[in-house]
């Protein structure tokens, strides 16, 4: 798909940290744009959406600014739907990640309406399968693959208009090694497909990736949902909600270059980008570094065949 859309979501609502917002900013500073059209694509920004601010409120329910989340998340829905229903491939720029609740809704309701096959690769160092009775926080941003599965508040669950929004066998969570203590019983439960560091530490970034990629044929639909914690901080500091032992640079390369390959991919998320911890916008332009290879760019010097 030669048409990119770029579309910035402003906000941190379901985060524990302020920062998350200005996100898209820092993504544009670190010219995404610019390089994706190096890249020989058709880029349009289409701006920021709008939505409520941050009310900085405690939890109410187990959940904190349900209200906010909900706004932003039928904003993200609506947007993301539209770009798909002209043909493009929309690139979410967070923003904390609930918002992927909006964004994979939007794309789990277009592959049930065009009959395509949909598969998601959570690139994240947290599972994010937490519930109001669960969490240890109230925020959001710690629930988005639990709401997708039908696990939450009804305006977030039954966003798309049907739930669960995704199954078990249409996602896997890559990179993960943050979970909370009840989350982790939820985790098994619902058989989530997760490689967990543990595992890419024992078979490798390529074996996990040709599992998670193996399924994959003309039919599918490929979103990536990029959590940048997903990365290690010592080479991605500008998130909020850091834990060590991620994926180094040449890990992420590699699993960028292969979702490359498969040449399937249809849509994006880029959240949690926190520019009031990043070094000198360090992180976002990592982040571009590794969107370059997401679509394309490849340090591979042999003949491919």
């Amino acid at each position: 798909m030669s048409r990119v859309t770029l579309i910035g979501a402003p906000t941190d609502v379901g985060a524990a940290d302020r920062g998350a917002s200005m996100g898209p900013e820092a993504l544009r500073v670190a010219g995404l744009r610019e390089a994706l059209i190096a890249r020989g694509l058709d880029v349009d920004d289409r701006g920021n959406l709008f939505g409520p601010i941050n009310p900085m409120q405690p939890p109410s329910d187990g959940y904190r600014h349900l209200y906010e989340v909900v706004a932003w998340n039928q904003a993200v829905f609506q947007a993301v739907g539209q770009t798909l229903t002209e043909g493009g491939l929309p690139v979410l720029m967070g923003g904390d990640h609930c918002l992927a609740i909006g964004s994979i809704g939007a794309v789990a309701a277009h592959c049930k309406r065009v009959g395509k096959k949909l598969r998601v690769i959570w690139l994240d160092a947290h599972a994010d399968f937490n519930t109001s009775e669960i969490t240890p926080s109230g925020n959001v941003h710690g629930m988005p693959v639990a709401c997708l599965f039908g696990i939450g508040p009804e305006a977030l669950v039954n966003l798309a208009g049907f739930a669960p929004m995704l199954a078990r066998d249409q996602i896997h969570q890559i990179g993960i090694r943050s979970v909370d203590p009840g989350e982790r019983k939820l985790v098994h439960e619902q058989h989530v497909s997760i490689f967990d560091m543990r595992h890419i530490d024992e078979v490798g970034m390529r074996a996990v990736m040709h599992d998670a990629l193996s399924e994959l044929d003309d039919n599918t639909h490929l979103h990536v949902s990029f959590d940048v914690d997903f990365l290690d901080p010592e080479i991605a500091p500008g998130v909020g909600t850091t834990v060590p032992g991620g994926p180094n640079y040449r890990e992420a390369q590699l699993v960028m270059e292969m979702i490359a390959d498969t040449g399937r991919l249809g849509s994006l998320d880029i959240v949690e980008l926190n520019p009031a911890f990043d070094d000198h916008n360090r992180t976002a332009k990592l982040a571009v570094d590794l969107v370059e290879s997401l679509f394309g760019k490849s340090t591979l010097m042999r003949v491919r065949r």
